[in-house]
């Protein structure tokens, strides 16, 4: 088979760190969502990947290239973000026969997509899907099962009794296509799932084959979530780097102080540094070349490339953006806030800080719970930051 990566979708609800790039090129641990879904792919021995690419595009080309780990990529652009069904008709023309669909910025265990594969029964059906029981499963698109087919899907349900949660793990023949063409597009855009709804709803009860399948599964719809991703993965040791001790990964190019702590479980990437007597972890990764200076405390975090930690820093439950530059002696407590998001507020959110790529903090200074900055902000020394600062903006004292 080959398979169909959609990766073109902005992630609002992800801002700001998707103001200069698009979700699936966000760091999961210690690296992009995206090459998660490629490794799934490949373990799955599909022929090739076409990548359906659309904003900050130049980003996903720039890391990946025309091959990974020796399968070939294919790269379609959706010019407008349409919806997953519109991004999908982009790829027709580039797959030939059956082929494997997975969305680009959620990250699913190999299993799936090999269960997924062997289960369907081209011809037969339009497709098939994978399903998994997941104790959120109102939170994201659910499907109702019966037999091995599925009935009814729920893009918003009200609860998760009774259904089950479509994991976004397909495999099609090119009749999908057709069917795509048909469907009527709501306020302008066309959803995949709509489309299979549609199917299943034309009255033919095998038309999607479910395939329930089992484990790792996740998902990031907000900026902190990358924090419980990053905890998923490092919990399964899905981690590249060399493993000098249980739940300790280094890479052979990182640098680690003698004096240095390392809490399990945490992830040093390639070039990072860890200066004396600071303290890295638990459930922290940092990204390659990224730097944590003398005893300094990290933990629970998410640091991401080329981000630097002052001296005497303290941060904890903090995402960093790439090239975040927090000066000596922040420092970013965790606690409960309320968080606005996309014109709505996220109640309850236990959270540090957001920073996005490209923040200066120059030291001095501390975050409320919650705090959310946008890419290039210049905070100056001793400042405190509550609330959300905008793009480009300088905070002064």
């Amino acid at each position: 088979m080959d398979a169909v990566v959609l990766a073109a979708g902005e992630g609002e609800r992800l801002a700001p760190l998707t103001e200069s790039r698009p979700k699936p090129m966000l760091p999961a641990a210690n690296r992009p969502i995206l090459s998660y879904v490629f490794d799934a792919l490949v373990a799955a021995d599909v022929d090739s990947i076409v990548v359906v690419i659309g904003y900050e595009r130049d980003h996903i080309r720039d890391q990946f290239g025309n091959s990974y780990r020796d399968t070939p990529i294919e790269y379609v652009t959706q010019e407008k973000q349409l919806g997953s069904g519109h991004a999908l008709r982009q790829a027709k023309g580039a797959v030939d026969g059956p082929y494997l669909v997975l969305n680009g910025d959620q990250i699913v265990a190999p299993e799936m997509v090999a269960d997924v594969r062997d289960a369907y029964e081209p011809g037969r059906a339009f497709g098939a899907l994978g399903a998994i029981e997941h104790a959120d499963a109102a939170q994201y698109g659910t499907v109702s099962i019966d037999g091995g087919s599925v009935t009814a899907f729920f893009e918003d349900p009200a609860t998760d009794e009774h259904y089950t949660l479509n994991a976004g793990v397909y495999a099609f023949d090119e009749r999908l296509f057709d069917a795509l063409d048909a469907t009527p597009r709501t306020d302008g855009e066309l959803s995949l799932p709509s489309t299979l709804e549609r199917i299943v709803g034309d009255g033919d009860t095998e038309s999607i084959q479910a395939v329930r399948t089992e484990g790792l599964w996740v998902d990031a719809t907000y900026a902190w979530d990358l924090l419980t991703v990053a905890e998923r993965l490092l919990d399964e040791g899905w981690i590249e780097g060399v493993a000098q001790d249980d739940d300790v990964w280094v890479a052979d190019s990182a640098r680690v102080h003698d004096s240095a702590v390392l809490r399990p479980p945490v992830a040093i990437s390639a070039d990072a540094v860890v200066g004396p007597n600071a303290v890295v972890g638990p459930a922290t990764s940092l990204g390659r070349n990224a730097t944590v200076g003398a005893n300094a405390t990290v933990s629970r975090s998410v640091l991401d490339v080329d981000t630097r930690v002052g001296a005497n820093a303290s941060l904890h439950e903090v995402v960093a953006g790439r090239a975040v530059d927090i000066g000596a002696g922040t420092v970013a407590p965790s606690g409960v806030a309320d968080i606005p998001v996309a014109g709505q507020v996220v109640e309850g959110q236990r959270v540090g800080a957001v920073l996005a790529d490209r923040v200066t903090a120059e030291g001095a200074g501390s975050f409320d719970p919650g705090a959310i900055v946008g890419t290039g902000a210049t905070l100056g020394v001793g400042t405190h930051i509550t609330g959300r600062v905008d793009r480009d903006t300088e905070v002064v004292r």
